[in-house]
C-alpha cells in the first residue's frame, strides 16, 4: 500500500501562524495544475506495481482549485498509477470556498472525504489568526457538507492566546454538534518569521501559554474519547473506521510520493522534497525534469524516524520490530534510554510494545527525542 500527496500551494491570504509553502497570487494556477499532472507522469515508475489507497490534496487551500481541476489531476493519476478499488481521496478545504452547490458538486466527483480547516468556532480568534473564513461560514458548511459526505474531519486549533478553557470546551462541544466521525487538532506554534511571531515579540499579541495549551489538550483528550473519539495517534481522533487512512501510512512508515512544490517524499529507504518554489518548480517539469532532493537515510535514521512516528499512535513502538530490523544493539539501547521515562510513568511497556502514558502524551516528541540514537 501507498499514497500520494498533492501539495497545492495557494492561498487567498497568508494565516498569521502558518510556515508551510503558498502564494496569495493565483495568476500561475493553470501552469501548476498542468506541472503537477507532469511530475505524477514523470515518477510513475517508483511505485511499479504498489497499489494506490489514498490520494491527499493538502495545501495551500486545495479548494481553491476547481472540480475540474481537481479531476484532472485524479485522472493523471489513475491513468500512471494502479489505483485500489475504493481508494480514499481527502480534500483539504476551507469553510469560505464550501458553498452548497460546492459541496454538492463534489459530492459527485472521486473525492470522498473532506478535512475542513475550522481551526475555531469564535470570531475573536479566528480574527487573530487571520482566517479568511468567519465563524458563521464555519458552521454552515458543516451544516451542509454532513449532509452529503459521510468521512469529514475538521480541524481545530488549541492555546490561542485570550481563549479561556471554557471557550475551548465550547469550540469542541460545537465540533460535536456536527457529528463528524473525524477530528484533528493541533497546539498553536510559534513559527519563526511568520507575522504571529513578530506580533508576538513586538507585544501586539500575547505569547502562548504552554501551560494552558497543556491544560486544552488534557480538556479535548476527555471530551472527544467520552463522545466516542480513539485517540489514535497525538492530534487525531476518529471514530471506529474513521481514522484517516493517509495519515495512518505515515506514521505506519508506509511509502508515499509527494508531488507539488514543497512536497515531501518517503520509501522507507530515503526521503525526498520538492523545491519551495512554484515558478522553480514549473520551470523544471516542462523540462522533464524533477526538481527534487533526496537523502538516503541510514540504519540509525530509520530508526529514530520510527521511533518518532511510533511513539505519537496508539500502536506504539514493536520492541520486536527493532530488533528485527535494527538489531539487538537497537533493542538494548531502546529499553536502556527508555527506563527514566517507564519511572517517571511518562511511558510503559505492554505486549512488547512501547508506549506513550497519559500523562507523557502531550510531552511525546520531547520524549521521542531522547530515545534517538546520533549518527
Amino acid at each position: 500500500m501507498a499514497g500520494i500527496y498533492i501539495h497545492i500551494p495557494f492561498c487567498k491570504q497568508a494565516c498569521h501562524y502558518c510556515d508551510f509553502h503558498f502564494s496569495t497570487s493565483l495568476k500561475k494556477k493553470d501552469e501548476l495544475v498542468n506541472a503537477l499532472t507532469k511530475e505524477l507522469e514523470l515518477r510513475k515508475d517508483e511505485f511499479n506495481n504498489t497499489t494506490v489507497e489514498t490520494i491527499y490534496f493538502g495545501g495551500g487551500t486545495p479548494s481553491l482549485l476547481s472540480n475540474d481541476e481537481l479531476q484532472f489531476i485524479i485522472d493523471a493519476v489513475y491513468k500512471n498509477y494502479k489505483v485500489s478499488e475504493n481508494p480514499e481521496i481527502t480534500l483539504e478545504a476551507n469553510p469560505d470556498d464550501l458553498s452548497k452547490d460546492r459541496i454538492i458538486e463534489l459530492s459527485k466527483s472521486r473525492i470522498n472525504r473532506l478535512s475542513i480547516g475550522i481551526q475555531s468556532f469564535f470570531e475573536d480568534d479566528l480574527k487573530l489568526m487571520n482566517r479568511a473564513h468567519n465563524a458563521n461560514e464555519a458552521k454552515t458548511c458543516l451544516e451542509e457538507a454532513t449532509k452529503h459526505f459521510d468521512n469529514i474531519s475538521l480541524d481545530l486549533i488549541y492555546g490561542i492566546p485570550g481563549a479561556s478553557n471554557e471557550q475551548w470546551l465550547k469550540n469542541i462541544e460545537m465540533a460535536l454538534s456536527f457529528n463528524v466521525p473525524h477530528i484533528s487538532s493541533y497546539a498553536l506554534t510559534v513559527e519563526p518569521k511568520t507575522a504571529l511571531a513578530s506580533f508576538i515579540k513586538k507585544g501586539v499579541i500575547e505569547d502562548v501559554d504552554d501551560e494552558q495549551a497543556h491544560e486544552q489538550f488534557h480538556v479535548l483528550k476527555e471530551k472527544l474519547e467520552a463522545s466516542g473519539f480513539v485517540h489514535y495517534e497525538l492530534s487525531n481522533f476518529g471514530k471506529d473506521g474513521y481514522f484517516s487512512k493517509n495519515n495512518s501510512a505515515y506514521w505506519q512508515g508506509k511509502s508515499y510520493l509527494g508531488i507539488g512544490p514543497s512536497a515531501h517524499s518517503f520509501n522507507g529507504k530515503q526521503r525526498g522534497w520538492n523545491v519551495k518554489n512554484n515558478s522553480k518548480y514549473i520551470n523544471a517539469t516542462a523540462q522533464n525534469e524533477l526538481p527534487i532532493e533526496i537523502e538516503t537515510l541510514t540504519q540509525t535514521d530509520q530508526y529514530n524516524e520510527y521511533i518518532m512516528t511510533g511513539l505519537r499512535t496508539i500502536w506504539g513502538v514493536s520492541i520486536k520490530k527493532v530488533e528485527e530490523d535494527f538489531g539487538i544493539v537497537f533493542k538494548d539501547y531502546l529499553i536502556e534510554q527508555s527506563e527514566v521515562f517507564i519511572n517517571q510513568q511518562l511511558l510503559y511497556i505492554d505486549k512488547a510494545h512501547l508506549r506513550v502514558t497519559k500523562k507523557g502524551q502531550f510531552l511525546c516528541d520531547g520524549i521521542a527525542s531522547e530515545l534517538f540514537k546520533i549518527n
